[in-house]
């Protein structure tokens, strides 16, 4: 299978939405981007957060993202991996009992999982951390640590991998968390000595 589903909501970050979404596409992977309540062709709006040396990032209207699946007529069976955006739509979606299944869906057979930022949040109320190596923003390690879960302070453009679970803290850290969830999925980046991509293979 080369289907995977992002899970948004209205104030998803913008980056967190729009990155992954167009990255794993350029893969070529079917990528269905989905938000509970809302139908295929609906938009959730995103926030962008920024860092401008303040205590806590701010916070900006960003872009309509027009949804191209609907929630509601899922079959999880078809989907090889699960991406779960940041922003301030985690405090909700993981409100919704259908959105924990979905994570208990991904857990109970295995599949890659991505979380950035407080993406995480929605993991710990599905009470699937416990034991496990977690990044995120900084202000969600109080409940990953009350969930169980191994709290790792990795550096804003950072990735921490445990199992088939891979997290980040910012959407600064889209490389690294992009690349270790696609090694999860099966593929494999071959590089130079340089540094530079020689070829992708699967």
């Amino acid at each position: 299978m080369n289907k995977l589903l992002i899970l948004a909501g209205d104030f998803s970050e913008d980056y967190e939405v729009m990155v992954p979404f167009q990255a794993l596409k350029m893969l070529g992977f079917d990528v269905d981007v989905v938000c509970p309540g809302k139908l295929s062709g609906e938009c959730i709006k995103t926030a962008i957060h920024d860092f401008e040396g303040d205590q806590t990032y701010s916070e900006k209207p960003g872009h309509l993202f027009v949804l191209n699946a609907s929630f509601r007529d899922l079959n999880l069976a078809e989907y090889s991996g699960l991406y779960i955006t940041g922003g301030r739509s985690s405090e909700y979606l993981r409100l919704d009992a259908r959105v924990l299944h979905v994570v208990d869906y991904a857990i109970h057979f295995a599949l890659p999982m991505a979380a950035i930022c407080h993406g995480v949040q929605i993991l710990v109320a599905a009470n699937v951390l416990k034991g496990r190596k977690v990044t995120g923003y900084p202000s969600v390690k109080p409940e990953v640590e009350l969930a169980g879960g191994q709290w790792v302070s990795a550096c804003d453009d950072g990735a921490v991998t445990d199992g088939n679970l891979v997290t980040a803290p910012t959407w600064k850290a889209h490389p690294e968390l992009l690349r270790a969830f696609i090694h999860l999925l099966g593929i494999r980046f071959m590089q130079k000595a340089s540094g530079s991509v020689a070829r992708l293979n699967n």
